[in-house]
Formats: structure tokens, C-alpha cells, sequence
């Protein structure tokens, strides 16, 4: 079965957020999923700064506007920037690129 064209798959967006409470990857995975649990989220960086972090999440473009406003509602997530490209997020946000795994 032949790939679907890059023009026909589901586009997504790179969200820079700052996590206001100090949690590990997993906890904050589960919290994540628990704001919309119909939706596809997905926690790809994550750096501690203090008493808060620094995270990187791919939300699907149908599910971003819900995202947004669930995230606006809540006091522990407050995003940064938003971008089609994670290059440009992890540049806005000061995180550096992960070395690759071999």
C-alpha cells in the first residue's frame, strides 16, 4: 500500500509551553493526555528551569484551537509559541537540539 503524499497527511503544530509546576516526563504526559483525552498529544522536549520547565508538544492542527483554549483555561500550562516547525520552537524557547540516538 503506497504512503499518503505530504500534501494529504494530517499537518501539525510544535507548541512551546512553560509548565508552572515541577513534575517528571511521565506525570506530565498524564496530565497532558488528561485535558483532552480524544486527541493525539505528544511531549517531544522537556527541560527544567527551577521551580518550573520548558516543553515542547506536537498537537495535530483539527485539535490546536481546543488545545489552546484548555490550556488558557488551566494555571499550569502557558503557551509560548506555536509553529509548524520544531527547529523554530526549540530556537524561540532556548532548548538546543538533542543529540542523536545511534
Amino acid at each position: 500500500m503506497a504512503r499518503l503524499s505530504k500534501a494529504k497527511r494530517v499537518k501539525r503544530r510544535w507548541v512551546g509551553l512553560r509548565i508552572k509546576s515541577e513534575s517528571d516526563r511521565e506525570s506530565l504526559e498524564s496530565l497532558i493526555q488528561d485535558l483532552i483525552p480524544d486527541a493525539d498529544l505528544r511531549l517531544y522536549d522537556l527541560r527544567s528551569e527551577g521551580d518550573s520547565s520548558l516543553a515542547i508538544m506536537r498537537v495535530y492542527l483539527p485539535d490546536l484551537p481546543r488545545f489552546r483554549a484548555v490550556a488558557g483555561e488551566c494555571g499550569w500550562i502557558e503557551t509560548l509559541t506555536t509553529s509548524g516547525k520544531i527547529r523554530l520552537v526549540r530556537e524561540r524557547l532556548g532548548i538546543p537540539k538533542p543529540p542523536r540516538r545511534r
